[in-house]
């Protein structure tokens, strides 16, 4: 039994209470960029994995990709495929969760750019299809209206 508690400020030990950035700080008692023990990786890779299983188990994404800053972590990544592996046990048969996990359970292909340039895409799909708010003013539609090439 572990006896953290947690660092989610609504539900203590939830996922994000026990995985995250904040989680191994309040755990380690420093950031997680300074935390060197293997054996508090090796947890950090079980608690990503119980989450992702979970996932996995009921929405059935075709993939799974994870970032963020606790995730340079080199070998946390192998070790999180590691840990689905075993927790799964065989109970899906489907190669994405035996040797195709690395690529089943990836980083962004994007890297710490994936956020903003996905937000900046659901809003170009937004616009795409909504269109233009007729009350809002584009960019173009700003300040100096001269023609530059005048």
């Amino acid at each position: 039994m572990d006896p953290f508690h947690g660092a989610c400020p609504y539900h203590g030990d939830c996922w994000e209470g026990l995985a995250s950035g904040r989680a191994i700080e309040a755990r380690w008692g420093k950031p997680a960029a300074d935390v060197t023990d293997d054996a508090a990786w090796g947890l950090e890779a079980r608690y990503l994995a119980l989450g992702l299983v979970s996932v996995i188990c009921v929405l059935s994404p075709q993939r799974v990709v994870i970032g963020g800053g606790v995730m340079n972590r080199p070998g946390l990544l192998e070790g999180v495929h590691r840990e689905i592996v075993q927790l799964m046990n065989g109970y899906l048969a489907s190669p994405v969760l035996g040797d195709g996990i690395s690529t089943f359970v990836a980083r962004p292909a994007l890297g710490p750019r994936a956020g903003v340039l996905g937000a900046l895409a659901l809003a170009e799909s937004r616009l795409d299809h909504e269109g233009w708010p007729h009350d809002r003013p584009r960019i173009d539609d700003m300040g100096d209206t001269a023609d530059p090439r005048e």
